[in-house]
């Protein structure tokens, strides 16, 4: 009996027009379908990188990446070319990573807040009772205190700001960005200072190392000189209005190296006490989710400064709403702590106001408690 000859798929369209339609593909699980097919339509897909260009159709940062990491593997970084048996082991690592990741990029997890802490601000009025630190509370008053952040005045109001913010994760996906300018009440009139507009940048810093102690404390000033953006948002208009305005972005954007910038663009608002132009803040939510712990990005020195995306297949990430809020507690527990500390001595530098009239003898002994000790934020 002659045999029957059955003729692949792959031959019978061709190389082009099977790559057309994978290609149009949209569902990372119909191209992880395709694998299963047979030997050569594995081979087809995994040497193609379509994994992988289905992330940067997704997400256009993921182009960034040059190199991949998978945790455990024996031949972590190869450079392709090296010898046929290396190269074939470096496109089916590159599978698996980019498969998992394009899974991640469309998932329908919960979003939330993705803000770890404050990085500064391009200028900041009166340090640190109107620091970027008090945008990440979600009310305008903490113990009837006012909580903010200030520019400093300007008589031009074409002047820009710009607050720099550290996300819980080197990958985060950001879909909206949510700001609430401040309405200074103890004014006349109520006034808000708001921006005229905003813009955003996501990046990493050019060097992989994290600020110290000394820096965390006396920061007020920043410039974005030590940063790279891989992400440049649109303009999206401002209303002068006092409540959390959210500025949904074009599509889901992957912030590589975990650093938001916002752009105060313009200033509408002037002060009648002096005369210039401010812009007020006084909450900040940077909308989205985090990849880790399953994914990381890793700047190498050997890779001149360009981030490594990190795979952990070991690692499973928790979605639970315990989980999520236990974060969420312990995220800020610095934050929370710095901001008791700069409340206590905004409330002794109004009692010693109110009672600035009344004589004070001070012993020049020194036979009581020993003086405040200077706090410092943990290393």
């Amino acid at each position: 009996m002659e045999e029957v000859k059955r003729m692949d798929l792959l031959d019978w369209v061709g190389a082009d027009a099977a790559a057309r339609v994978l290609m149009g593909l949209d569902d990372p699980a119909d191209l992880v379908r395709a694998t299963c097919v047979s030997k050569s339509w594995s081979r087809f897909v995994i040497a193609n990188g379509f994994c992988k260009k289905l992330c940067v159709r997704m997400c256009p940062e993921v182009s960034i990446f040059t190199h991949v990491i998978e945790e455990g593997s024996s031949a972590e970084v190869a450079d392709v070319g090296s010898s046929s048996s290396d190269e074939w082991a470096s496109m089916e690592r590159e599978h698996r990573v980019y498969s998992c990741l394009s899974h991640h990029l469309i998932s329908r997890l919960a979003k939330a807040d993705c803000i770890s802490e404050p990085i500064g601000a391009s200028s900041t009025d009166n340090y640190p009772e109107e620091s970027v630190d008090y945008t990440l509370e979600p009310t305008d008053r903490v113990e009837l205190r006012p909580s903010y952040w200030s520019s400093k005045g300007e008589t031009d109001p074409r002047v820009p700001e710009k607050l720099t913010y550290r996300l819980n994760s080197n990958l985060c996906v950001v879909t909206e960005i949510k700001i609430q300018p401040f309405k200074a009440y103890f004014q006349i009139g109520n006034p808000v200072y708001s921006a005229l507009a905003v813009r955003f940048r996501m990046g990493y810093p050019k060097l992989a190392q994290e600020a110290t102690a000394e820096e965390y404390s006396s920061r007020q000033e920043v410039t974005d000189d030590n940063y790279i953006w891989t992400y440049v948002s649109p303009e999206f208009p401002m209303l002068q209005e006092s409540n959390l305005q959210s500025f949904k972005l074009p599509r889901p954007v992957l912030c590589i190296g975990g650093i938001v910038q916002i752009e105060l663009l313009g200033r509408v608002q002037k002060q009648d006490i002096d005369g210039l132009y401010y812009i007020c803040v006084c909450h900040v939510k940077v909308i989205g989710r985090k990849l880790a712990p399953l994914f990381d990005s890793n700047i190498l020195h050997c890779n001149k400064g360009i981030p490594v995306l990190q795979y952990f297949p070991d690692m499973r990430v928790s979605t639970t709403p315990e989980t999520q809020e236990t974060e969420d507690r312990s995220k800020s527990s610095w934050q929370a702590f710095a901001m008791r500390i700069r409340e206590l001595r905004w409330n002794r530098a109004i009692l010693n106001t109110l009672l600035g009239a009344i004589p004070i003898i001070v012993d020049d002994y020194n036979d009581g408690p020993d003086e405040e000790p200077e706090l410092e934020p943990p290393t």
